[in-house]
């Protein structure tokens, strides 16, 4: 069983609000105890076996909307003592209707705290008196995990929290640390790790948050949403909106389920994919020009041999060799420039839904493509080649292998990334049979700052707004710039 012991000391996210209102004993119905429902949800959703101890202050004390969420199979509602432990006790016992069993007491290290909380500036912690009835918490040995997620990776504290947990052990929080980090008391953020012991919210797995503006948008990695046929349900918005997101965004897969069941509140604009229908092999290399058909036997004569390749350090080796060839590429900043091995290691050993294909030339690993496939379609999630073998032509033999090997899994279509951001690559792409496919993006404001930002349209990307009567002539300009500040970098390092 997961026990979890949460110390409800503050009512809300904002830890200035929390304490303002403490100081003044006053409460809003606004975001009050936001992290605490939650949490209370994400423990109802879990498949795991989960006992919740709730220690709650009188600033603190649940409302109908969390007490709701309290069913008494997993939570018990439990006094966390500020200043007066026979009053705080009766008092949450009427106003939530349970009877109370334990208690933990609420301490302040600091002078300003104890100020908040009306305590004498010397007492830490309220006195508990000897024939107190309420059975003292602490007898429990706990893991403090906002504290743990401080000093620990996501994936090394969960190790941890199981193993603590597999011991017996209770885990404890303060719901206020879930999403932000503490400074002077080195606590949080615990979010990850919670959804992953409780093994909840698998749909907001990977999910990718960007600032613009004053909102956040959220989206899922480029090569994830255009994998499966997605439409996002009420509770999923919701959600997000708890939990810092202003607007989500995502794709309508047109060329294979066109959606039809349009929310008046969805904001959409024009995106696209440059996109292959695959047909038998010959009959591609039929259709492509005859310059690219002579680039790619250019490339066999030349001899450079595609094959698809497992996953191995051998793979990553080489491909982090690729990476740090050279900081810029296609004439702009080469973003995996100085990534280590290790990294590209577990990239590639970790790779799901993926095939790997390798241009090899005298046995040496010259150019990759990494296909991941989803509902329907393979998407070139990479394709990268040596620059000092750029004349034998390898990023072609790669998308000829890529044809071959995605018409004998019988895969309807490929998929290049987008087009219109990139004269010469979108060149490229045509010649190898891609066109750009028009589809729809769709932005769904999920808080008043998101139906603000897409009211005022600052929600899309600047590239795209742009016309491109405007756009073709300030692409180089762009790459220049951002080349310019690379090469700075590089030479103060």
């Amino acid at each position: 069983m997961i026990k979890i012991r949460l110390d409800v000391d503050y009512a809300y996210p904002s830890r200035i609000k929390s304490f303002l209102f403490t100081g003044l004993n006053i409460k809003t119905n606004k975001n009050y105890l936001k992290n605490s429902k939650i949490i209370a949800k994400m423990i109802n959703e879990s498949p795991e076996e989960v006992r919740a101890f709730w220690f709650f202050t009188p600033q603190t004390t649940p409302d109908s909307e969390l007490l709701a969420l309290l069913h008494p199979e997993r939570h018990e509602v439990a006094l966390h003592v500020a200043t007066n432990p026979y009053a705080e006790w009766k008092n949450l016992e009427k106003a939530t209707g349970r009877k109370v069993k334990y208690y933990t007491v609420h301490g302040t290290a600091r002078l300003l705290a104890r100020l908040i909380w009306r305590r004498k500036i010397w007492e830490p912690k309220a006195p508990i008196p000897k024939e107190f009835p309420l059975k003292s918490f602490y007898d429990f040995p706990t893991l403090a995990l906002d504290w743990l997620c401080y000093r620990n990776s996501t994936v090394q504290a969960v190790k941890i929290a199981r193993d603590y947990i597999s011991r017996g052990e209770v885990l404890h929080i303060h719901p206020e640390w879930l999403f932000q980090r503490g400074t002077l008391n080195h606590r949080g953020p615990y979010y990850e790790t919670l959804k992953s012991i409780l093994q909840v919210d698998n749909e907001l797995n990977g999910l990718q948050i960007k600032k613009k503006g004053f909102s956040r948008i959220t989206k899922y990695p480029e090569e994830k949403e255009y994998m499966h046929d997605f439409s996002p349900s009420e509770q999923f918005l919701e959600k997000l909106s708890k939990r810092g997101t202003d607007i989500f965004t995502f794709i309508e897969r047109k060329w294979c389920c066109p959606i039809s069941n349009l929310n008046s509140n969805w904001v959409e604009v024009e995106d696209n994919v440059a996109l292959l229908k695959i047909v038998p092999y010959m009959d591609w290399m039929s259709a492509i020009g005859k310059k690219t058909r002579n680039m790619i036997r250019k490339s066999e004569k030349s001899g450079v041999k595609a094959e698809v390749v497992p996953p191995s350090d051998d793979l990553a080796e080489g491909i982090c060799k690729i990476y740090n060839e050279t900081p810029i590429r296609q004439g702009r900043p080469f973003s995996h420039y100085g990534v280590k091995l290790t990294e590209v290691k577990a990239q590639v050993n970790h790779a799901q839904n993926s095939t790997f294909i390798g241009a090899f030339f005298e046995n040496e690993l010259v150019g990759f493509v990494q296909l991941v496939f989803g509902d329907d379609i393979a998407i070139m999630a990479q394709i990268l080649s040596m620059q000092r073998f750029w004349d034998k032509a390898v990023n072609n033999a790669l998308i000829a292998k890529a044809v071959e090997f995605c018409a004998s899994k019988s895969t309807p279509w490929l998929m290049y990334g987008r087009m219109g951001n990139h004269p010469t690559l979108d060149s490229f792409k045509e010649n190898n049979g891609f066109s750009k496919c028009i589809l729809r993006r769709f932005y769904i404001p999920v808080t008043s700052k998101g139906r603000l930002t897409t009211k005022l349209g600052l929600h899309r990307e600047l590239k795209d707004a742009l016309p491109e009567s405007l756009k073709r002539p300030l692409i180089p300009v762009f790459n220049w710039i951002s080349r310019t500040k690379t090469q700075i970098r590089l030479n103060l390092r």
